[in-house]
């Protein structure tokens, strides 16, 4: 009788011991708004699933808090943001985070209703940008890059502000805004630089930019961790699971957004 009674113990003591060992298979990926938590449900997490892995996806609506959530154990991984970004924020903030590996990436881009080229800009007209320092400067590069700025050579361009412009030729008047509010503005002012992701989720296509912008590969997003656990293996099942022939295969169908992606360096070889 005492071996009956025992039998059922140890099934309940096994399976709990089973889920036990395996509630560290569960990750929390934070996510912006746009096309990157699609990337991960889509092509990251059934490689992470096959490898006995519980993948959540959580959003958040701006640039700060995946960071933070990432820094204070909220999430295990982050995908939104590029080694500009990553940097200047972590020295900022005093984070400790790690890069596990870029991935395709979309690109900034101007956006306007009521211009079709760049050289169509005048004195007077608003653009708006994104308002935190990493994605500002950013965009003072484009605008210096396609000819519509100067700035002071003495600045570092990951650092730019918009007291560094030193020429204005066509007289453009710049609105800083938080990022995830320059789609919904886009009607009320000439034309905006909107970071791909919030274009993506406010229903605007890449092709409805005026002029995108070319990734340099600092610019392109990746999947970060926090750099103790750079090393473990959920971080590292994450870099494999992006590796794999199948998340590959996700960007090469034409019909998709996705195809329009610009591939990190190391998809190309």
């Amino acid at each position: 009788m005492r071996l009956k009674k025992l039998i059922p113990l140890m099934l309940v003591l096994g399976i709990s011991q089973a889920y036990a060992a395996d509630s560290g298979k569960e990750i929390t990926i934070g996510v912006s708004p746009g096309p990157y938590g699609d990337m991960v449900t889509k092509a990251i997490k059934p490689e992470m699933v096959k490898k006995g892995y519980e993948v959540k996806v959580r959003e958040f609506s701006d640039y700060i808090q995946p960071n933070l959530a990432l820094s204070n154990n909220s999430i295990d991984a982050n995908l939104f943001q590029n080694r500009r970004y990553l940097d200047r924020f972590s020295a900022d903030k005093g984070l400790k985070l790690a890069e596990v590996i870029t991935v395709p990436t979309a690109s900034m881009g101007f956006y306007s209703n009521k211009v079709r080229s760049l050289d169509e800009l005048k004195a007077g007209d608003i653009v708006t940008l994104p308002n935190d320092p990493s994605n500002l400067a950013r965009s003072l590069d484009f605008l210096q890059k396609y000819g519509l700025i100067k700035i002071n050579p003495e600045i570092t361009p990951t650092k730019a502000s918009l007291r560094d412009i030193t020429e204005n030729p066509k007289g453009l008047v710049f609105k800083p805004l938080e990022a995830a509010q320059l789609p919904r503005a886009l009607g009320g002012v000439t034309g905006s630089l909107i970071n791909a992701n919030f274009a993506i989720s406010a229903g605007l296509n890449l092709s409805d930019a005026i002029q995108l912008d070319v990734l340099p590969e600092d610019l392109k997003n990746m999947i970060v961790v926090r750099a103790e656990d750079a090393d473990k293996p959920f971080a590292q099942d994450l870099k494999a699971a992006v590796q794999s022939p199948e998340f590959a295969a996700f960007f090469e169908d034409k019909n998709s957004m996705f195809h329009a992606f610009q591939k990190p360096e190391w998809m190309k070889k």
